[in-house]
This record gives C-alpha cells, structure tokens and sequence, in this order.
C-alpha cells in the first residue's frame, strides 16, 4: 500500500539531507519532486500543485531548530499537510436514529456488498448493535445471495424480497421488519452500475428520499484512482452523501482515490477495507495513514487490534502455564488462531516503525502458519499436551500426515522447545534471574 508513493517521497526529502537551513532553492527544488511522486500516484495534477504550494510557502522562513535537520523538518510540514488534505480528524459514523437507517451506495464492483456484511459485524462487534442487511439491489441476484451468505457467517438477519423489483418498497418494508424485530441498525445495500447514468442516480435518489438514511455512504474501489474521484463528484451532486468509504486498498493502488477525494467532494472518508476477510474494515484515520505513507508505521492500529483480539482471562491462564512450563502445542495453535484473526499479515507487520520498507518486495503469505497449522493438527491429543514424547516413529507419522517431511516436523518441535525456554525465562525475571540461579548451583 502506498509503497511507490513512499519511495518517491522519501527522494524527495533527501534533496535537503547535509544541507544546514532552508532556501528558496532547495526548498523549490524538494517540492518539484513532492508534486511528482503526488501526481505519479494518480493524484489530480490541481490538487498535487495546491498542496506544494502549500508546503514551500510553510517551509521557507523556517527557522530550522539546531537538533532537527531542513530534511527532518520537511518531513513534519509534509505530514502535516497530507494530514489536513485527507480530512485532519476521523469522522465517526452517525448512529441516531430508532433505528439508525445507513444507505450504501457506488459503482458495480466497488465492493458494496462486501462492505455492507463488513460494516453489520463491525457495529455488531464493536458497537454492539443488532443489525439488519438489506438486500436491495434487485437486478443482481447474484447480490441477494451473496448479502445471505455474508448474513449468515456473521450471524445478522437479511431481509430480502425476490420478486419484488422496487427496490423503494424493498427498503421501506424492511425497516418496519427492523422495528418489529428490534434490529437498531437497517443498512441497505443498493444496485450498482457499470458506470453513471441517469436512471441509477434517480434510483438511488428516490431511495434516499423514501427512506430518509441518518448516513449515505459511499462506496469506492480505491484501485480506480482519479476515476473513483471523479464518480464520487457525480453522485455527490445527487445524493450530498455523508462520507465516503475506500475499498481494496490493500491491493496495487497507487493512493490517488485515498488523497484526493476529501478535496474533491468536501465529505469524509469514514472507513477504509482491506482484504476479504468480514472483520478487515478499519475507521479512517488521516493521521494514521499519513504516518504509514512517510515510512513512520501505525503502532497506533496494530495495538488496537492486538487488543480487540485480547483476552484477558486467557492470557492470565497462558501465562500461568508458561510459568509452570506447561506451554503445550494447543496452546501454540491457540496462539497462531489469535495472530490471524488480526488480519493479513503483511499489513500487520508494516504497521511497525521502519519494517514497511524492509518488506516491500516479501512476500509474505497468508498462510505463513498453514504447515504448522498441518503438523500440529497431525500430532494426537496426547502429543499436543505432551511434547516429549514424540520419538522418531511419532514424527514420521505427523510428517505423512501433515504433508510435510521429518525435517520439517523436527525444525518445529526444536523451535517449540526453544521458545518454550525463552518464555521461562521472560516469566521468571529474564537472564539475571538465569544467571543468580546459575551462580547459587556453583556455590553448592
């Protein structure tokens, strides 16, 4: 994400690297390479020349402090500015309303529906709301399923209407199921279109009026650049909707849509997805991605899922058996099931300061964890719970089991014991506990 856009900017503030205090020159010189990698990133050529403007005018006449550098400086004004021209503060969604009533709406293949299962678990996890999908696109039937499909893997009710083709009666009739059933949030998944046209807009404005929404959002494939821009001016004019929500941006964007369409349409974007899984959608923080495009990571985010996913009566359990050595392979799979439910990967690492960059061209896989997933889930009961058992017969047993081979199953158990002696030592005070214990058995 980002990753091209980072590069060039990163070039961009090594013009000023050894060089003692600001000037026109360099300053100008600095920016021109700004504008650059902003209109390399599909950013709209006015807005790229805006925001540079911006930046000279803020730079030069900098006094700049002795222990901070003109490239450091830069830096700051730079994030400072990408900040405000994503919004400055994040946007929350508006929930009043009895019940609260959310109209989703975009392009076909902008990845509506997806969003609509995604935002139901989101208020339903997080909010704790009871919420109602909406199946109201009524000429993809292909959308109806797949709203009960996502309906049904997160456990929220799903109104449909097969054959009725009003999508205005659709919405209607479900919020009164919505008042009858106690569901506090309706969110209503509309028809897209290949592309804007008037029948779709009076459609979806005709919806908007018969229902009165307490939020509109609308939905954006991020890989779209400039065109998601430009879609979202066209139905802004008709729908003046609430926020805007930026989708795929996990895949090969260039970042144009992410910095750019706040300008544009002068609305919010409240949410941001990334990857398929229903519990990949995060709220838009304009600081936070600013942090991630200048290579500063979001300790902030990968905290927050860290303890979405925490739990604190386990992790008092595990940590009473690692004291014990009593860390077993279940407690291990326990572990990696904790790590995946963070989200992908990749994204979780280049979260963290610095390792973004480091990692760019790794791939790192989702299923990193598969063949350890495979050895444990060959391994029996017993075994699980008692490592030391596992002679060589047992190992050979797991390896055609799992799929992997000997050497495979053998490196894992040898880095379970090792990890198992570090978390010992971690528990009982760290290597000076290590060393006492070592200097006490010479004395005897």
């Amino acid at each position: 994400m980002f990753e091209n856009l980072s590069d060039k900017l990163e070039r961009s503030f090594k013009i000023l690297k050894g060089q003692h205090k600001i000037t026109e020159i360099n300053v100008a010189e600095s920016v021109k390479e700004i504008r650059r990698a902003l209109v390399d990133a599909d950013v709209n050529y006015k807005i790229a020349k805006e925001f540079t403007a911006k930046i000279k005018e803020e730079a030069i006449g900098q006094n700049v402090i002795t222990a901070i550098q003109p490239g450091q400086l830069m830096v700051k004004i730079v994030h400072d500015q990408l900040v405000a021209l994503m919004g400055g503060e994040q946007a929350d969604i508006n929930l009043d309303g009895k019940p609260t009533i959310i109209l989703i709406s975009g392009l076909q293949g902008s990845g509506k529906t997806t969003f609509s299962g995604k935002l139901a678990l989101f208020l339903k996890s997080k909010r704790g709301k009871k919420p109602l999908l909406v199946a109201a696109d009524v000429y993809r039937p292909a959308a109806i399923e797949q709203l009960k499909v996502l309906g049904q893997q997160i456990n929220v009710d799903v109104y449909t209407e097969e054959d009725n083709k009003d999508p205005v009666k659709i919405a209607q009739n479900a919020i009164k199921q919505a008042k009858e059933n106690h569901n506090n949030v309706v969110i209503v998944d509309t028809a897209g279109r290949l592309s804007i046209d008037e029948q779709m807009m009076r459609e979806i404005s005709n919806i908007k009026k018969a229902i009165n929404p307490n939020e509109t959002l609308f939905v954006v494939d991020s890989m779209t650049g400039q065109d998601a821009v430009n879609t979202a001016f066209e139905f802004n004019k008709v729908l003046d909707f609430d926020g805007v929500v930026l989708t795929k941006l996990d895949g090969d964007t260039r970042g144009g849509a992410a910095l750019s369409i706040k300008y544009v349409v002068d609305k919010p974007i409240k949410f941001v997805s990334t990857g398929e899984k229903l519990e990949a959608l995060d709220l838009f923080y304009p600081d936070r991605l600013a942090d991630r495009i200048l290579g500063m990571g979001d300790i902030k985010s990968l905290v927050e899922k860290a303890q979405e996913n925490y739990d604190a009566e386990e992790a008092k359990k595990l940590q009473q058996k690692i004291a014990k050595q009593q860390f077993d392979f279940e407690d291990f799979l326990s572990q990696i099931k904790q790590i995946k439910k963070m989200g992908n990967l990749k994204d979780l690492a280049a979260m963290i300061p610095g390792v973004g960059k480091a990692i760019k061209d790794v791939d790192i896989d989702d299923d990193a964890f598969k063949s350890i997933e495979a050895i444990i889930y060959s391994m029996t009961p017993q075994e699980r719970h008692e490592p030391a058992i596992l002679n060589g017969s047992r190992r050979a047993r797991i390896a055609d089991g799992s799929g992997t081979s000997v050497q495979e199953v053998n490196a894992l158990i040898k880095q379970f014991s090792q990890m198992k002696k570090m978390m010992k030592t971690m528990t009982t005070g760290g290597p000076q506990a290590m060393r006492k214990k070592k200097k006490s058995k010479k004395r005897k």
